[in-house]
């Protein structure tokens, strides 16, 4: 089978399992999304699944055959930023290139090609820590795609990063997968992961505590909550619903079931409140996340 298999992988240190039998499969190109808590196991298993460090048991497969570091083109943007402050952006773009096998003729290409894509060509002959937060973390995402890897894993790749550049970034993992790439990605930011992931795995103090398709596992789900947008206030017809959020006669509230949803819409258009949208919605994956390891877990 071709793609990315983990099978039954573990991982103990100092006596501490960190990893206990995670298993997952990316068989078709996408957006793979992994989630965990703090000490839940995910960077450890992302840098077993690059060939970073060893497994101590369980089979890791790229095409079918034994991850090795030598075998799998991949690319890593890890959680831990590292570009170097004092030297220039192109000349440490070109070391990772060169690192990586490539030519200085196809390499210089494909730094101008990924600074006009990331909008930093006028950096390059700049030291790192001339740039801000932001640029500083497209320099680093440069360095991961540089040479066309088939297996990319991005650890939080949207941190530091404003709207306009979100944006961009966003773009590009979109026509990563067009062409076919394999995309492993973690991020805080739940609404990001439910907007590119179709797959995801949830990770709990080294264990799978959740996975599979995510539309899938959203469905086996009851609705919790409805999205109202009037032209007027309706709190007077609310008294009986917890509200989440209320603003510009924009309401979020909380249901136990869809009939009471169902009985609120008939009670608005009785009333003759004009609707601009009634939407009854299922559990988000912030809901689905704390529900499986905890509302006091930091996620990470």
């Amino acid at each position: 089978m071709s793609g990315l298999i983990l099978k039954d992988v573990s991982k103990t240190f100092a006596g501490k399992r960190v990893v206990d039998k995670i298993s997952l499969t990316l068989d078709q190109p996408g957006v793979y999304g992994l989630l965990g808590t703090n000490g839940a196991g995910k960077t450890t298993t992302i840098r077993m699944l690059l060939g970073i460090i060893t497994k101590d048991s369980g089979e890791i497969t790229w095409n079918g055959a034994p991850v090795d570091r030598k075998t799998v083109n991949f690319g890593y943007l890890p959680e831990e930023r590292g570009v170097y402050p004092k030297v220039k952006i192109f000349d440490q773009l070109m070391y990772f290139a060169e690192l990586k096998g490539m030519s200085r003729e196809s390499a210089t290409s494909a730094i101008q090609k990924w600074a006009k894509r990331l909008k930093v060509e006028e950096y390059l002959e700049q030291p790192a820590e001339k740039l801000s937060k932001g640029n500083q973390q497209k320099i680093q995402f440069m360095t991961a795609v540089i040479h066309d890897p088939d297996l990319v894993v991005l650890d939080e790749p949207f941190s530091g990063l404003d709207p306009v550049n979100t944006d961009i970034l966003k773009n590009i993992i979109i026509d990563l997968v067009r062409q076919g790439k394999f995309v492993i990605m973690s991020a805080h930011q739940m609404a990001t992961i439910e907007e590119f992931c179709t797959d995801i795995l949830i990770l709990n103090r080294g264990k799978a505590v959740l996975q599979g398709n995510l539309k899938d596992i959203k469905s086996t789900y009851p609705a919790n909550r409805v999205q109202i947008d009037t032209n007027e206030s309706i709190d007077q017809h609310l008294k009986n619903f917890k509200i989440e959020n209320s603003k510009n006669n924009q309401y979020t509230l909380k249901i136990t079931d869809e009939k009471s949803a169902h009985e609120l819409l008939q009670k608005l258009v009785d009333h003759k409140v004009q609707i601009n949208k009634f939407e009854i919605m299922k559990p988000t994956l912030n809901d689905i996340f704390i529900e499986k390891v905890g509302a006091n877990n930091e996620i990470k």
